[in-house]
């Protein structure tokens, strides 16, 4: 393991895993997050992110997704994509179903932690996130330029909780037509959901590792994103 606040997990089908983990400084009890992982592994900037979150009030968990084709602690550069393709080829909703379900059986077991549990995902973390709000039962979910998920959309009936998405309007990676395709599958569904698109922003927009980072796109979904949890967990 390759930084501090690690846990080590046993998902359904036996196979161990590393996860990060956060803890607000004041008494609890508080709710949980689940944190999903960018292609690039549980790395700095995710971390930072459970860390902010902590910050905020809530018990984090940021479980390391690749961890079936990967060493524990890997941290790929945000540079070096084809470094992250096989391990992000390799993922199933079968796999990440078993490992957010540990993450889950973990906050449940934490005696400082609510029975309100929220996810929170960036880039294919952003996918997990809605995957997760269908197989847990989550009080609310959140994915930043989730890419993919519309390959998800056939399950938006099974969403537990409220669904916030954001979405970059400069965003190459993910076409209109695929964000078009997960908010009509909801709305058939009937699930609530806030689908926010941040015109002036790129692909990872809150990242301010990666050359597309937005400082104001990403202060403003923040923002968005503690008054969206603080509605719905507390």
């Amino acid at each position: 393991m390759s930084y501090p606040n690690a846990v080590t997990l046993t998902a359904a089908d036996n196979s161990h895993f590393s996860a990060y983990t956060a803890f607000p400084t004041l008494e609890g009890p508080h709710p949980g997050m689940i944190l999903l992982q960018e292609a690039f592994g549980v790395n700095g900037h995710i971390r930072a992110v459970a860390d902010r979150l902590a910050q905020a009030g809530y018990v984090v968990i940021a479980p390391e997704l690749f961890h079936r084709t990967a060493p524990a602690g890997l941290e790929i550069p945000y540079s070096d994509f084809a470094s992250a393709a096989p391990h992000y080829q390799a993922i199933t909703p079968e796999g990440l179903t078993a490992d957010v379900q540990a993450a889950y059986t973990w906050l449940r077991n934490q005696p400082n932690v609510t029975e309100k549990i929220g996810s929170i995902g960036f880039c294919l973390g952003g996918r997990v996130s809605f995957l997760t709000n269908a197989v847990l039962p989550l009080a609310a979910g959140v994915s930043y330029y989730g890419g993919g998920t519309h390959h998800l959309a056939g399950r938006a009936a099974e969403l537990h909780a409220p669904h916030l998405f954001f979405w970059g309007g400069q965003d190459k990676h993910i076409p209109k037509e695929q964000v078009d395709a997960v908010m009509a599958a909801l709305d058939a569904a009937g699930k609530p959901y806030l689908n926010t698109v941040i015109s002036y922003a790129d692909h990872g927009f809150l990242c301010d590792e990666r050359p597309s980072y937005h400082a104001e796109a990403a202060q403003e979904a923040w923002a968005l994103t503690l008054a969206f949890f603080n509605e719905k967990l507390r």
